[in-house]
Parts: structure tokens; sequence; C-alpha cells
């Protein structure tokens, strides 16, 4: 690898996670007032984010967004990092909440908040399809099903069962599948906003990028600040090695397997999927898992370490696969 080809991988990567970073500082320093960051979050989530995966999908072609090997790729993946990560976690000190939220946040990638607009600052436009279906398959499936096995500690099916409709009422209630849902619409049907909507959604959406990883800072140094719970390294460093090492190697393994079986997967939809699992860990888990009631100072330390270590292994996939 030469000095120049760092570089230029640097220069796209760098001022993405210089803005968690200015977002991490500005909450740890109380320039930013904890009581403001909730406020970001709703900015980002019910605005800003759902503008920008719009506006991608309303120009991506459905048939990258209804992609049948690309789904079954990406979501045989996630149900196997779920699974795996439950396995090797659960014990005497993890029981299935702790253990669920865990592998939750090794399966689910940051996509939203910085995949999307990281991914195609490297990649292009193009790039935005594949890492919309992730998104999709990650709110949808994988949250709800790591929200219902959470349930299981106290051997209540029931208690699962009302998990399960409680995380699918949060995919009901959250925008950014409709977001998605609606630009895929858009997008087959050829329709175009009304140009004062569309320059109103491109507002939104240009905010988006700087706006969520700034806020992903804040709540990374709030979660940080409001853990006082000391943990054992053993209980939080396989996870952070599970989503940044073995995720990305799954997906890229399970991909290339598909291709030689015969299924119609494009390379540079399964190197989008690949760069997506390399991705740190997603920063709203850590919500989840408080309101959920598991050891939200376990899941804050693995996403501040994936996120810290993302800039170096990140990087790392980037100037392996391009």
């Amino acid at each position: 690898m030469t000095i120049r080809a760092v570089l230029s991988i640097l220069l796209i990567t760098f001022p993405f996670f210089a803005l968690v970073l200015c977002g991490y500082v500005a909450a740890r320093r109380a320039l930013l007032p904890q009581a403001a960051i909730p406020g970001l979050n709703t900015f980002v989530l019910y605005f800003a984010l759902p503008c920008m995966l719009y506006r991608f999908g309303a120009s991506t072609p459905i048939g990258q967004l209804l992609d049948g090997s690309l789904i079954a790729v990406y979501l045989l993946c996630a149900l196997i990092m779920v699974g795996f990560t439950i396995a090797v976690s659960r014990g005497p000190r993890i029981g299935w909440n702790d253990a669920s939220f865990g592998a939750l946040v090794a399966a689910f990638p940051n996509t939203g908040f910085m995949g999307v607009p990281l991914l195609v600052a490297l990649l292009g436009a193009a790039a935005a399809g594949p890492a919309i279906v992730a998104i999709s398959i990650d709110l949808i499936i994988t949250s709800s099903l790591c929200i219902a096995l959470s349930r299981l500690d106290g051997a209540d099916e029931h208690g699962a069962a009302r998990a399960f409709r409680r995380a699918l009422r949060g995919v009901v209630l959250n925008p950014m599948p409709w977001a998605i849902g609606l630009g895929g619409i858009a997008s087959a049907l050829d329709i175009s906003l009304p140009t004062p909507v569309a320059a109103t959604v491109g507002l939104m959406a240009d905010a988006a990028s700087p706006v969520a990883l700034f806020t992903i800072g804040a709540v990374l140094a709030r979660a940080q600040m409001n853990t006082s719970t000391p943990a054992h390294p053993r209980d939080y460093m396989p996870v952070v090695l599970i989503k940044l090492v073995v995720h990305p190697l799954l997906v890229g393994l399970l991909g290339l397997m598909a291709i030689q079986l015969g299924l119609p997967l494009d390379r540079f939809a399964l190197t989008v999927l690949v760069l997506v699992a390399a991705l740190p860990s997603a920063s709203n888990v850590s919500l989840l898992a408080e309101r959920f009631g598991a050891d939200n100072g376990r899941i804050a330390r693995i996403i501040m370490l994936s996120t810290v270590l993302a800039f170096f292994s990140f990087s790392a996939a980037v100037r392996f696969l391009l």
C-alpha cells in the first residue's frame, strides 16, 4: 500500500470521522449541553435523514432496491451475526437481554447516520441502492428480532411476543423505512416532486450528513459520561472485533459463494455491502438498550470503540476492495 493510496482514502474518510470527533468534544466540554442532544437526534431522525433517503431512493432504479440476491445475502449474514454473537456472549454475567443487544450492535452498522453519505462520497451515487437495502433489513428485521430475543430472560414467550410487537410498532413509527418506501415508489412511477418541495427536501438532505455525524459524537460522549459501571474488556471487546472483522468477512465470503452458485449478485453491490458491514456499530442501539433495560454502559463502550477503530479498519477495507 503506497502512501499516496493511503492519503487518497483518508482525504475522503477523515472528514466524516473528524465530524464525529467534533461532536464528541463539544459534548464532553459542555459546549453542547446534554439537553440539546435529543433535539439534534430528532432533527436527524425525523427530518434530515428521511429526506436524504427519499432523495437517494427516488434516484435509484427500483430494480436495485428490490434485488432479491442482495437482500438474501445481507439478511442471511444478519441472522448469522445475531446467532453467533449471542452464542459467544451469553453466559453467567450476560443474559438474553444483554446478549441480544450485543448481537444487535454487532450486526447493525451505522449505515444511516454515517454509511450512506460516506459510501456515496467514496463510490458515487450508485452505492446508495445497496446501502438502502441494508438499512431496510436492519431497521425492520434485525432490530425486531433482537428486541424479541431480549425478552427471553424470563422464559416468557408472551413477553417475547409483546416485545416483537413493540419492535414492529417502532418500525412503523420510524420515518426512515417510510422515506425509503416512498422514494422507491417515486422511482418506480418516475414521479418528481414539485420544484419548491424538491428544493426543501434537498436542503434537508444536504444537512443530514454533517448533523448526523456531529450527533453521533455527541451521543457517544453522553453515553460515556453517564456510564459509571465498570466493565471487563472480555464483555465488550469480542463484540467490537466481531463487528469490525467478522461481519465484513462474512458478507464478503457469503456474497462470493452466492456468485459462484449462480445468483445474479452484482460485484459492485457486493463491494458496497462489505463496506457497509465494515462500518462501526449503529449509535441508536444505545437508545434501544436503555429503553429495554439492557446494560447500556456495555453497549456504549462497543459503539465507542468500534467507531474509533473503524477509522483504521474501514480505511483498510476500502484500500483492499477498491
